[in-house]
């Protein structure tokens, strides 16, 4: 399709249906109109920066669902699908975030400047942003949907950035509480206190949140704990702000449905046995076998996500003059987590095999007929970031520098389920059976950059910079696994250093104030990814299965890199046309060329020998992408608006690759995962203290393999919300409201995340959520 073909149809689209683009950000984010019926914005668009730049005020972000996931937040806007098993889109496990094409270990993440690592479901270089912070204590987020700033603390920020910021004091004392009641035994309670003016500049708050709720389809539980505080001082010259947080939570996972043309058993869910002991002693035989007419598609015992999170920083701003600012920043994480499955003996039984190759496994295992294995992972990292601005007549010059140093651990390791004591998803195990392997990657990034905007008239800007990105990793395995423990090939994963450093990263744009409410932009950025530090699987040089492998990807391999333009324009109207009263948005047009993809494949058989037939990790090729995104808000008078996003992107692969002795036919092949088409549409009306929103998702049809031979179909999503503001309704009381949330307002089934499969004509999803209720009751102090 020709892009101003696409162009025109998707502005004609807009035109016949009410779109509305999110309008400019003329306002700050998070402002609040005074009046209660006058109509808000869904989203506002950032007007200082050259690329395209959403951001979600927190009102929106809690009207979605009280407690959502920010990341969850965000799929509301154009380029973005995020797809998750859970309401709140907490489970970690299940979860799939697609952007123009990239997916969510190829974006960037901060919190309020802080790095929260690639969201890699395996921890290894940060947390997730429901475990940073309380979701009511977001204040703004911020999506760069093509290219992030050039100071962005990430090493994955190929295809954008997900900026999160906190939520500052309040300026008068207070308290607000928050109860969420809902489907499958929800019970959530957030508390925040504000001290209000301390005097002398000084304010802060702590908040806490307990959530618990049953898993929608088996009996167990999910949710925890969760703590903030954050403490600003604000000076003459200078403002310093502490902020803490502490997560302590567990997730239940989902296990994934196998579809395969041999795989006959092929369920919407896969529910656990937990707490069900005694149906599962009598699910598998003897041996622990599992009954072989539900193929890959067994239930295992429970499994579960624990993460316990201390994340903190201190910031201090300091203005020299009119002219000069400069920002410092310390943070401090540490991790300690593990995912824990208990699965029938059969479902490991290579494993135990090795270490127990006489004895009865059943007796070794507990006697129950299952194994518990856990990935137990802890993180210590602390980072630096410090920058300067300084404006020197039509010139403002920014420079800085952020450093981080992570030393991560990850095991593999193996207890019983006893007959006796039998482990529940919700207990740390101790006294493992056996350590099946152990790494520990120790990994120091330094990323400088220097950028300068230019007022080259009073109504153009230009901008422009680079940064450089430098990796010093290395890689130990204090625990090797026993010959054949680990896979049919592996006899010792790799060890070693690998420093990967590029010293140009550049980024060019300009912006251009046509009108005082219209703004034309572009942009033209490069970004690089830099190797995962990991130990334990996924596309790791430290995951690779000997040293061969890994010395031959140390030699020959290359970081993915993205040459990333975009265009387009953003403006804000207020119109006088009957009804419409208002019209605003943004248009843009994205190329992208990705180079270097890096995918796990079998040698051939030159390689073979050499690498003793394990799997390589090797450099396949590069992707190609298109596309549009057309967002906009259309005001019908002071009580309703209509708020539509369409996205098209067209991500394909530009060759085949050789795994093993195959050639598998990719190129031409659209990227899985990731539709062509997207829209979503919010239907807003505000009548004095009552609100209500309809939203709607579609998602088009999604490739489940890399060769396009199977696909799920196209679907859409409803959700509803209503709000009613009581006011103060009893002495001591400042405010209240009560509100009501439908997910998945139809009841509809379909595939959420996709597991991507090869060209075997295999593949795996993940369930939707079905339809659920909630009721929030808030009241301020």
């Amino acid at each position: 399709m020709q892009i101003r073909h696409l162009l025109a149809s998707a502005a004609a689209l807009a035109l016949m249906t009410g779109l509305a683009l999110p309008a400019s950000a003329q306002q700050a984010p998070d402002a609040v109109a005074a009046d209660t019926d006058q109509m808000q914005e869904v989203i506002v668009t950032s007007s200082r920066r050259s690329a395209s730049e959403i951001e979600l005020p927190t009102r929106e972000i809690q009207a979605i669902m009280p407690g959502v996931n920010a990341v969850k937040a965000i799929n509301m806007l154009p380029g973005v699908i995020f797809q998750n098993a859970d309401p709140w889109g907490n489970n970690e496990q299940n979860s799939s975030l697609y952007i123009h094409g990239f997916n969510a270990q190829q974006l960037g993440y901060t919190l309020d400047g802080v790095p929260l690592g690639d969201q890699s479901y395996g921890n290894y270089n940060g947390l997730s942003p429901q475990r940073a912070i309380i979701s009511e204590n977001i204040g703004r987020i911020s999506l760069a949907s093509g290219a992030g700033d050039l100071g962005t603390a990430s090493t994955s920020n190929l295809g954008g950035t997900l900026a999160v910021f906190s939520d500052d004091p309040k300026a008068d004392a207070g308290a607000q509480v928050e109860q969420v009641f809902g489907s499958y035994d929800t019970f959530r309670t957030f508390a925040r206190i504000d001290t209000g003016d301390l005097g002398g500049g000084n304010s802060g708050y702590v908040s806490f949140v307990r959530q618990d709720s049953r898993a929608w389809d088996f009996n167990g539980q999910q949710g925890g704990y969760q703590v903030n505080g954050k403490f600003v001082h604000a000076g003459d010259k200078g403002t310093l702000k502490a902020f803490f947080d502490w997560s302590d939570k567990v997730e239940p996972n989902e296990d994934a449905t196998s579809i395969a043309a041999n795989q006959a058993y092929q369920p919407y869910t896969r529910p656990f046995l937990y707490p069900d002991l005694a149906k599962a002693l009598t699910y598998v035989d003897a041996k622990g076998n599992t009954p072989a007419a539900l193929g890959a598609n067994y239930s295992n015992y429970f499994s579960a996500a624990q993460r316990t999170d201390y994340l903190g920083y201190v910031s201090y701003d300091y203005q020299f003059s009119d002219d000069l600012v400069w920002h410092n920043q310390v943070y401090y994480h540490h991790d300690d987590g593990r995912g824990i499955v208990a699965l029938p003996i059969s479902g490991a039984a290579s494993v135990f095999k090795v270490y127990y190759p006489t004895q009865d496994l059943k007796t070794v295992l507990g006697n129950t007929g299952y194994g518990v294995r856990t990935t137990e992972y802890t993180i210590d990292r602390e980072g630096v970031r410090s920058n300067a601005t300084y404006t020197l007549g039509d010139h403002q010059i920014e420079g800085g520098v952020w450093w981080e140093h992570n030393e991560t651990t990850t095991a593999r390791r193996w207890y019983q389920l006893s007959l006796t004591n039998p482990l529940t998803p919700y207990d740390v195990p101790d006294n493992a059976l056996f350590t099946q392997v152990e790494s520990k990657i120790t990994n120091d990034v330094i990323q400088p950059y220097l950028q300068d905007q230019w007022q080259v008239l009073p109504t153009v800007k230009l901008q422009a910079g680079f940064k450089a990105s430098l990796q010093f990793a290395d890689g130990k395995m204090p625990v090797q696994p026993l010959s054949g423990s680990y896979s049919g090939t592996t006899v010792n994963l790799p060890e070693g250093q690998i420093d990967t450093k590029e010293g140009f990263l550049p980024q060019v744009g300009a912006l251009w104030d046509i009108t005082g409410n219209d703004q034309l932009f572009f942009n033209i950025q490069k970004n690089l990814r830099q190797y995962i530090t990991y130990g334990l699987g996924g596309a790791s040089p430290w995951s690779l299965g000997n040293q061969a492998a890994f010395d031959l990807f140390k030699k020959t391999g290359n970081p993915e890199t993205s040459w990333t333009y975009e265009a387009g324009w953003r403006g804000d109207h207020p119109v006088d046309l009957g009804f419409i009263t208002g019209i605003g948005g943004q248009i843009n047009y994205y190329h992208v060329d990705f180079s270097n993809r890096q995918l796990l494949i079998s040698p051939n058989a030159t390689l073979t020998s050499f690498v003793g037939g394990v799997g390589i990790l090797q450099n396949v090729g590069s992707v190609t992408t298109d596309g549009v995104d057309v967002a906009a808000t259309v005001h019908l008078g002071d009580h309703f608006s209509v708020y539509d996003a369409l996205s098209y992107n067209h991500s394909q692969y530009d060759q085949n690759y050789v795994s093993g002795a195959s050639t598998v036919q990719t190129a031409g092949k659209l990227i899985p995962g990731d539709p062509e088409w997207m829209n979503r549409f919010i239907v807003s009306t505000n009548y004095g203290a009552f609100g209500a929103k309809v939203s709607g998702e579609y998602y088009g049809k999604r490739y489940a393999t890399y060769t396009n031979d199977l696909w799920v179909p196209s679907y859409w999503q409803f959700n509803l919300e209503a709000s009613y503001d009581l006011g103060a309704i009893a002495p001591g009381v400042k405010s209240s409201s009560i509100a009501l949330n439908v997910t998945n307002l139809m009841d509809k089934q379909a595939a959420s995340t996709i597991t991507v499969g090869s060209a075997s004509g295999t593949y795996a999803i993940y369930p939707l959520a079905p339809r659920q209720f909630f009721v929030t009751l808030k009241a301020g102090f």
